[in-house]
């Protein structure tokens, strides 16, 4: 019995060892095992992971800074300055260092002046920023201010002054249209950028080209961005800078605008509303480009405030449209020469063909009138005299849709290419423009009575005073069409050499010469037997091109237009197409002054004194100057200026390679007395359109 239970404790005391045994191995083995995983991390970390984290933990000692390269200046085809940059001291807040914002900027504004405009400007940048950017509170402080801010600096957390480049346009409001301006990069924009291949190039990058020229080159403009890298303690405080590379400053971009003559112009206008482009038509270059009335494109530096937005935004005479590339106008009787074109092209009319015009004619039981009786007309007379008749006829033998196929070609109703974003496409009307613009059946359709009204430029026909310069230089160029651009090269930023931009070569529309030169002739006859003749009596140059009135509103068929019954903004457009000088044009362009009157009170004015600057190197006298803001002038009276005395104010650089073009000056004969021409109240020989 004693035996038998000692057995029995002995087996079990061994069953009780093994057991032990094999939790201490199982022990041991998963000891071992995650000695094993814990040698295998390692070794990832070590050997196989080495190198990334090395990277990374020199990124946590190192920062790569971003150096904004300072923008490319802009300047005209003479070197005047017309875009450039200024350094000046900003007053800064970083709102996620701030606890309190309005107080800090209440204690701010103890030390230095913040004006109400300086905070709804700054609330109103706040909504465009993200809380760890920096935004300006003032902008160009004193060096007294400065000094006055920094001695108190370690009161304001989170606030900072800072030197930054602003953008400066030296003469304001002068082609402000074309020039554009730069602002602070919104969430739009800033999303483009992220997806584009240039995000790195904007790293550190505020602002960007939001309008005109500032926009359309703003790759150029901007330049390539630097970068420094710097030595930071735990803190983020940088110790060293470690290596770097320059930033390369935006290239200067030479425009063809020339600015004496963009200035002439735009105070040719006066106080009226309207748009002149110029163009040379042997090379498509912009000459001048006006937008009336304008505006002061620095008040958009560093962001316009409310109450000048307002004033510019809700202002009844639209200051902010840029009515050369984005108004669009019927283009009235200047629409007839290239219908004149249009008519030979097709075949639907001979140059010696001859209509009867009595006065009006009538289709499907309607009378369209025509003001006066031409009597036989042909192609030559139907220009110089206007005649509406000529025109009525021509556009119901060709119909909408031929209008349409040989009117789009010359550059009517599309847009031209130029280096502007922002174009309109005007309406040159077809049945299917009609079918896809308007939404009941009954508007669909296209009636024969409405394809009359284009001829004489009336109607559905809405064209850009860009469109008609256009096909005007086409015209001026015996059928060979360029396209228009502003820009007309770049001085390196690096090498400083200046290089022309590229353009496409001219392209001929195939027209028969003979077709053209009886259009051309008609016209050059209109500055001497025509509308304009009284306007441009004296001349010492050769001209040619056609005046227009452009209804406003629509006056009935049986009603006679009467401007004094009518309001302001209801009176006819006052447009000239022209170019000279006739024989080997230099420039050629459309001009249009609203609700002026007639072509020749208004419009061709401007383009006489225009001429006359480009080609004789004249400037008008102060009395022809007024004038002509009021539209009350003929041929130039007074004795003109030098033009080229004009010119010393302005700011230049020089551009190497690049000739500025020296204006020349034909003073006027002596001995013989000043035209005394005045401008008829009625369009003499001219249709009412």
């Amino acid at each position: 019995m004693t035996h038998g239970r000692l057995s029995f404790r002995s087996l079990y005391t061994q069953a009780q060892e093994q057991g032990f045994r094999l939790r201490v191995g199982v022990l041991a083995l998963v000891v071992l095992l995650l000695f094993g995983l814990l040698a295998y991390r390692l070794y990832v970390l070590q050997v196989q992971r080495h190198e990334a984290f090395a990277q990374r933990a020199e990124s946590n000692r190192t920062a790569v800074v971003p150096i904004v390269p300072n923008r490319g200046r802009i300047v005209d085809r003479n070197g005047v300055l017309l875009a450039t940059n200024y350094s000046a001291y900003t007053l800064e807040i970083t709102r996620s260092k701030v606890e309190d914002l309005e107080a800090t900027i209440d204690a701010v504004a103890e030390l230095i002046p913040i004006s109400a405009r300086d905070r709804r400007q700054f609330k109103r940048l706040m909504a465009d920023s993200k809380s760890f950017e920096s935004i300006p509170l003032r902008i160009r402080l004193s060096d007294e201010e400065v000094a006055r801010f920094t001695a108190q600096r370690w009161r304001f957390p989170g606030v900072d002054v800072k030197a930054r480049l602003f953008r400066s346009y030296p003469l304001g409001e002068v082609a402000g249209h074309v020039i554009g301006y730069i602002g602070r990069i919104n969430a739009k924009e800033q999303e483009a950028i992220d997806d584009s291949d240039d995000a790195a190039n904007y790293r550190g990058t505020e602002v960007i080209g939001k309008l005109g020229i500032e926009q359309y080159y703003e790759r150029e403009l901007h330049g390539q961005t630097g970068w420094e890298q710097l030595e930071t303690t735990a803190g983020g405080f940088a110790v060293r800078r470690l290596s770097s590379r320059a930033a390369t400053p935006g290239n200067t971009l030479v425009l063809s605008l020339d600015i004496g003559l963009q200035k002439l112009t735009e105070d040719l206008f006066g106080e009226r509303r309207g748009a002149l482009v110029a163009i040379d038509p042997r090379n498509g270059e912009v000459l001048a480009m006006v937008s009336k009335p304008g505006y002061d494109i620095n008040l958009f530096i560093g962001g316009i405030d409310q109450e000048n937005w307002d004033l510019l935004n809700t202002s009844i005479d639209r200051p902010l449209l840029n009515r050369a590339l984005r108004g669009t106008y019927p283009p009235g009787s200047t629409y007839k020469p290239f219908m004149g074109l249009a008519g030979l092209e097709s075949g639907k009319r001979k140059v010696d063909t001859i209509i009867q015009d009595n006065g009006s004619w009538t289709f499907g039981g309607h009378t369209f009138r025509s003001g006066h009786p031409n009597g036989p007309t042909n192609l030559r007379r139907s220009i110089v005299k206007s005649s509406n008749v000529y025109y009525y006829m021509l556009a119901n033998d060709m119909g909408v849709d031929m209008i349409h196929d040989y009117l789009l070609p010359m550059g009517f109703g599309r847009r031209t290419g130029i280096d502007l974003e922002g174009e309109a496409q005007g309406v040159l009307p077809s049945m299917q423009w009609k079918r896809d613009t308007y939404k009941r059946p009954e508007q669909k359709r296209w009636y024969a009575g409405e394809t009359i009204s284009l001829g004489i430029g009336q109607g559905y026909n809405h064209f850009t005073m860009l469109q008609i310069a256009y096909a005007t230089a086409m015209l001026a160029n015996s059928g060979i069409q360029h396209r228009p651009h502003l820009g007309l090269g770049m001085v390196d930023a690096v090498t400083r050499h200046y290089q022309s931009l590229p353009q496409p070569p001219g392209v001929s529309l195939g027209y028969k010469p003979a077709n053209v030169q009886a259009v051309r002739e008609a016209v050059q006859a209109v500055t001497t037997e025509g509308t304009s003749r009284g306007v441009f009596a004296g001349a010492a140059y050769t001209s040619a091109g056609k005046t227009g009135t452009a209804q406003a509103v629509t006056i009935g068929q049986k009603e006679r237009y009467n401007a004094a019954k009518l309001a302001e903004r209801q009176r006819d457009h006052s447009l000239y197409m022209a170019y000279a000088p006739a024989e080997n044009p230099e420039i050629a362009l459309a001009v249009i002054v609203e609700n002026a009157g007639f072509g020749a009170a208004a419009a061709t004015p401007i383009a006489r004194r225009v001429f006359d600057y480009w080609l004789l190197g004249r400037y008008p006298s102060e009395q022809d100057l007024a004038a002509v803001r009021q539209g009350k002038a003929g041929a130039p009276i007074g004795t003109p200026r030098r033009a080229a005395d004009l010119q010393g104010d302005y700011e230049r650089i020089a551009i190497p390679d690049l000739t500025p073009r020296e204006l020349p000056w034909v003073p006027p004969q002596t001995g013989q007395p000043e035209p005394t021409v005045e401008p008829s109240s009625e369009p003499e020989g001219e249709e009412e359109d």
